[in-house]
């Protein structure tokens, strides 16, 4: 495996699990774990930097004409990176609310 494949196994990787941070924000925000929440977000914030990082990557070979045929891989890619920003904004969200309404 190589190129293009592995950069997007790279953001596949990185916004999984980042998302899975998000995710348990959540749920350390149900049981009252403020900070363990905000902890869990922050750490997955930096997670999920790393496959930015690597579809940037993706980004600037296209830019440069090195264009990678469209694949599953690749939508998937950018589907699970867009999935995860998505979580971080809920997770956020939820752990301010379940804060307001547990305190």
């Amino acid at each position: 495996m190589e190129g293009t494949e592995l950069i997007c196994f790279q953001i596949i990787a990185s916004v999984g699990t980042a998302r899975s941070m998000y995710i348990e924000a959540i749920h350390e925000a149900k049981e009252g774990r403020f900070e363990e929440a905000r902890r869990m977000i922050e750490n997955g914030e930096k997670v999920f930097l790393d496959g930015h990082h690597a579809h940037l990557e993706l980004l600037k070979n296209d830019v440069l004409g090195n264009k990678p045929e469209i694949s599953i891989l690749i939508v998937h890619a950018e589907d699970q990176l867009m999935s995860a920003e998505g979580f971080n904004i809920l997770a956020t969200e939820f752990v301010d609310l379940y804060e307001k309404i547990l305190k």
